[in-house]
């Protein structure tokens, strides 16, 4: 089956949050030969991440294809989005797409979207105390990724990319996942991880 992934950027995200889970993604697409990523945002127009690198999506929310599955990549919590047609966008794609994936600080904009409630949930350490602050919601801090029927929230940078092997297992199996992982060199053995 052919699956398009959006992924929406925002003013401000965090660019590796949907750059890593990108990358699962079109590498499980071109292992198939099939399938879509796309980058949407509200409007038309450039928006710049974290640091200035400069992205211009492909559609907005209005010529936005039909997805599969939406990623909801983080950024700074002072500066996540929160107005009505952005939050409206993102609960009508609930009803619509088959995951919703959201990285890091991403959750908290499924929080705000209602999303999370009644749920169990995972977020960035430093976010939380803000998760935390909804009772409906289970929070799992020590889980990389957490699954709670078609939403899925990760811990930040890197367990985006966990969560987005794992999904591409999902929707074509652990095999094809493990060729993805092997294809990207995905493989952490991060320095200066224990005292010398």
């Amino acid at each position: 089956m052919d699956y398009t992934y959006g992924l929406f950027v925002y003013d401000n995200v965090a660019a590796l949050d949907f750059i890593g889970p990108s990358d699962v993604f079109v590498v499980s697409n071109y292992l198939l030969q099939r399938g879509k990523v796309v980058t949407i945002s509200e409007k038309s127009g450039s928006i710049k991440c974290i640091g200035g690198l400069e992205v211009v999506p492909e559609v907005d929310f209005e010529t936005s294809p039909p997805l599969d599955v939406l990623l909801i990549p983080g950024s700074e919590e002072s500066t996540l989005p929160a107005g009505n047609n952005v939050l409206g966008w993102i609960r009508s794609q609930a009803n619509k797409t088959q995951y919703i994936a959201a990285v890091c600080s991403g959750s908290l904009i499924l929080q705000k979207a209602g999303l999370l409630s009644n749920r169990k949930a995972t977020t960035h350490w430093l976010c939380l105390e803000a998760l935390n602050k909804d009772s409906t919601i289970t929070v799992l801090p020590d889980m990389r990724y957490v699954r709670d029927e078609n939403i899925i929230t990760s811990q930040g940078i890197s367990a985006g990319i966990d969560m987005a092997l794992w999904l591409v297992g999902q929707l074509h199996s652990p095999e094809h996942a493990r060729k993805v992982r092997r294809f990207l060199q995905y493989d952490p053995a991060p320095p200066y991880t224990a005292e010398v």
